[in-house]
């Protein structure tokens, strides 16, 4: 049976430490081929040199930065072709969970996400990134978890860990947030009527707009952008 869950655990000094430096990667604060020093990065944050090497691991894994032997750490160069691959992949994947849990669900967890949708609403009228974030991967995660098909929502949750610190980043385009919502709110009406083909639809479109909304962010030109899907039909 999957792990609930429904409260994340408390971030451990590396995970602390991987959200603050992709942050200021995605957000340009970090320029591409610039160099992080792990002695630095220890000092800024009072910890020892182990945690941050768990961090900036995490991060080479997910292509934020580039670790080469002797010659240290540097910011990795994001392509929006990359970038649109990915979320390409994570689309169609999250697109399959959502219709599978559409018809799979118990009226408990169908319960269960409508709270969590609720509750992100508080936080988008704070404007509370944070907040939202954590969330919105509850929200996610509730869905794979209603697929009740153990190997399909442990290939979601390791592609969203892959895409995690790009997630987070389109949270920051401008009126995301609220956005955001109003596609769960689509999703979840949807998931409420049992029509599973509208709902992967539905998260496909959300998957692909929020990439486009992060290319959007990080400024790459339209020209390079993916595809993007149709927008949600108005309620």
């Amino acid at each position: 049976m999957l792990a609930s869950a429904a409260t994340a655990a408390s971030p451990t000094l590396s995970e602390s430490i991987r959200v603050r430096l992709a942050d200021e990667i995605t957000s340009g604060e970090l320029a591409p081929g610039a160099e992080i020093d792990e002695l630095r990065v220890a000092e800024r944050f009072g910890v020892s040199r182990t945690p941050v090497r768990e961090a900036l691991r995490d991060l080479a894994a997910v292509g934020l930065v580039d670790i080469e032997p002797r010659r240290g750490v540097r910011v990795a160069t994001l392509t929006a072709d990359r970038l649109g691959e990915m979320f390409e992949v994570m689309a169609e994947t999250e697109a399959m969970c959502a219709r599978l849990a559409t018809y799979r669900m118990t009226a408990v967890e169908r319960l269960a996400l409508q709270a969590l949708h609720l509750r992100s609403l508080e936080a988008v009228e704070r404007g509370d990134v944070d907040s939202y974030d954590a969330l919105n991967r509850d929200f996610h995660s509730a869905l794979y978890r209603g697929t009740h098909n153990a190997f399909l929502a442990d290939h979601a949750a390791a592609l969203r860990l892959r895409i995690a610190p790009f997630r987070r980043a389109q949270f920051r385009g401008r009126q995301r947030l609220a956005r955001s919502y109003e596609e769960h709110e689509f999703l979840m009406q949807q998931i409420l009527r049992g029509d599973g083909e509208e709902v992967a639809r539905l998260m496909r479109a959300h998957m692909m707009t929020a990439s486009a909304t992060l290319l959007d962010y990080l400024g790459e030109g339209a020209i390079n952008a993916p595809p993007k899907a149709g927008s949600p039909p108005p309620p």
